[in-house]
């Protein structure tokens, strides 16, 4: 039970630190990412084989849990104090979270659209039979413009493209005719 709250705990905790440089960049710093994926990954951990941990596992993993907790306060508490007062005072505000979180709701409805279209691009394409005669899969339609001159010239057949070249005679040099 205890390891199943703990896990819980460290899910909300590395999923916080990995969208801190989203909603908070002032507090990020570039290897957030990585801590916060190894919290989810003690999280999940934690709560998966929270069977097993029974004992003395248990209580390694609760003074882990302590020490962890009490080292992620004082980094807390440290990148707050870098800040300036500007700063310190703009975190404080309902309106600058508001902003944040709604431009992540923003980018996580884009994502959705996005992953959504790319499904949705993945369908098979309808069978051939289905199709309209002349178009390609994209149903597209290829047609060739009208003629103004129906009889065609010979420049214009397709009979034309497929005939040899004429060969022309290279003018003689003055050395070949003497």
């Amino acid at each position: 039970m205890l390891a199943t709250i703990a896990g819980d705990l460290c899910l909300l905790l590395g999923l916080a630190v990995l969208l801190l440089p989203l909603l908070a960049t002032e507090l990020s710093r570039p290897r957030d990412g990585v801590w916060g994926g190894v919290v989810l990954l003690l999280g999940l951990v934690l709560v998966t084989s929270s069977d097993r941990l029974r004992g003395a596992p248990m209580l390694a993993v609760i003074c882990s849990a302590l020490l962890i907790s009490r080292l992620g306060a004082e980094v807390a508490q440290s990148r707050w104090q870098h800040l300036s007062q500007e700063e310190q005072k703009r975190l404080r505000s309902k309106e600058r979270w508001a902003t944040s979180v709604q431009q992540l709701g923003t980018s996580f409805t884009t994502l959705l659209s996005n992953i959504g279209s790319a499904f949705g691009s993945l369908k098979p394409e309808p069978p051939a039979a289905n199709r309209e005669e002349g178009s390609n899969r994209s149903g597209k339609r290829w047609v060739r413009p009208e003629d103004s001159n129906q009889q065609g010239t010979p420049e214009q057949t397709p009979s034309a493209a497929l005939e040899k070249p004429k060969e022309v005679s290279a003018p003689k040099s003055a050395s070949e005719d003497g």
